[in-house]
């Protein structure tokens, strides 16, 4: 039995959570204007990997961070204690509040809090220093070692960047890790607990034994032109692509941005988490556990399902997850389904792991923002399993009233936050 939650729409405005800033480091920009403009052209960032040699790979592509730089925007003693992931997180980071107009000091510093996911932390830094262990003993190895491998890693050096005191928090549940933090975001906004919330996720996992981890688990994408690699819900799709960046978000009470007079993208109207309970890389098969996520984030939205009008879908690319997440879709909404925008952003930036969810939450915001449908690129076989309106290859203007964010992470976890355009 679950307890009664107040729904979004009979909530105070200091208990509503808007989205006033947005930030981001990815395959296809480096800030939020470039990104956007590439995702509205359908622009893929999957290419040859260039990190390390892939010879002995069957598969060579991946979706890189390309041309970022963080020198101007943090200080030289901190990057030696940041490994990348972290590197992007501050940088994302930095420009949302920017975007939000955000200053944070002795006023209001223990009003202003984090929660910022990664799948993994510093994957690079401990395969690093366990070979100069090995090479060179443990006298040699890194005072920041430490610091750099722990998950929660982003979210301390977000926290001292901007100097946030609020709650501070990172979710870690694989794939949904960043659709979590937006989520706790709102979740933290509700009961009080912060004003203001920097949220988002960050990972950079293409390194060659995560790679080659992947590739055991036969689901990587392959095809002789690597930005037509990652195909999802077409009938032909094989895999997904791995990927590395981060988002950020600001989320904010209504009545706190309504004072400070700033934007609003959109509202937070809820957040659904759940689990398959089934495997620790495949979903069930019959989409139990998202749909339970899906329902449970309408159910606190106090939206009707007929008032959502777009889904940014998991979307992998892998036949399996494609599959369920269509029938998890039909499921909650049923004939209101194929009424429904869907659409994989994966299908341009590739897979971010801990930092997917998060830039999926910014796409969805700035489509509500924009009125304009982002579209699910390489899209050219329809799957008969896969039968919902999937905004093939061209994105779209529409008028979206309400829309979700989806992600299905291995271990069964699965996460989905609601938001809708904001009512003056």
């Amino acid at each position: 039995m679950t307890t009664a939650y107040p729904a979004a729409t009979t909530l105070p405005d200091a208990q509503r959570a808007v989205i006033t800033g947005l930030g981001i480091v990815c395959p296809i920009g480096n800030d939020v204007a470039t990104a956007w403009s590439a995702i509205r052209n359908g622009e893929s960032g999957v290419r040859e990997i260039t990190k390390f040699d892939t010879s002995q790979f069957d598969v060579k592509i991946g979706a890189e961070v390309r041309d970022f730089s963080a020198d101007e925007a943090i200080p030289k003693k901190e990057l030696r204690r940041m490994a990348m992931s972290s590197r992007y997180a501050v940088v994302a980071a930095q420009q949302a509040a920017l975007d939000a107009g955000l200053g944070v000091d002795e006023t209001n510093a223990n009003d202003v809090g984090v929660v910022f996911g990664s799948a993994g932390g510093g994957y690079h830094m401990i395969l690093e220093q366990e070979r100069i262990l090995q090479e060179r003993g443990p006298r040699r190895v890194s005072p920041f070692l430490i610091s750099h491998m722990l998950p929660d890693a982003a979210s301390g050096h977000i926290a001292i960047a901007l100097g946030a005191r609020g709650p501070n928090l990172c979710p870690t549940s694989a794939c949904s890790t960043g659709t979590a933090a937006v989520g706790e975001a709102m979740e933290t906004i509700r009961r009080g607990d912060a004003t203001i919330v920097i949220s988002g996720g960050s990972d950079e996992p293409i390194l060659p034994v995560l790679l080659a981890g992947f590739q055991a688990l036969r689901g990587v994408a392959s095809h002789d032109d690597p930005t037509k690699a990652c195909r999802p819900f077409d009938a032909e799709r094989n895999g997904f692509v791995v990927g590395e960046g981060a988002a950020a978000l600001v989320v904010e009470s209504l009545a706190s941005a309504r004072e400070r007079g700033v934007r609003c993208y959109a509202e937070v109207v809820g957040y659904g988490s759940s689990a398959d309970a089934h495997d620790m890389e495949a979903p069930h098969a019959s989409a139990r556990g998202p749909a339970l996520a899906i329902a449970m984030a309408i159910r606190k939205s106090g939206l009707p399902p007929e008032e959502y009008d777009y889904v940014n879908a998991h979307g992998t690319g892998t036949p399996l997850n494609d599959r369920v997440e269509t029938a998890a879709i039909k499921a909650v909404f049923g004939e209101h389904a194929y009424n429904l925008a869907v659409s994989s952003t994966k299908s341009m930036v590739g897979h971010l792991m801990g930092g997917a969810g998060a830039l999926e939450a910014l796409v969805t915001a700035k489509a509500i923002h924009e009125g304009i449908l982002p579209p699910t690129i390489n899209y050219e076989t329809p799957d008969p399993e896969c039968d919902l309106d999937y905004v093939p290859n061209v994105a779209r203007p529409a008028e979206i009233r309400a829309a979700l964010s989806n992600s299905i992470g291995l271990g069964g976890h699965n996460a989905t936050v609601a938001m809708r355009k904001l009512e003056e």
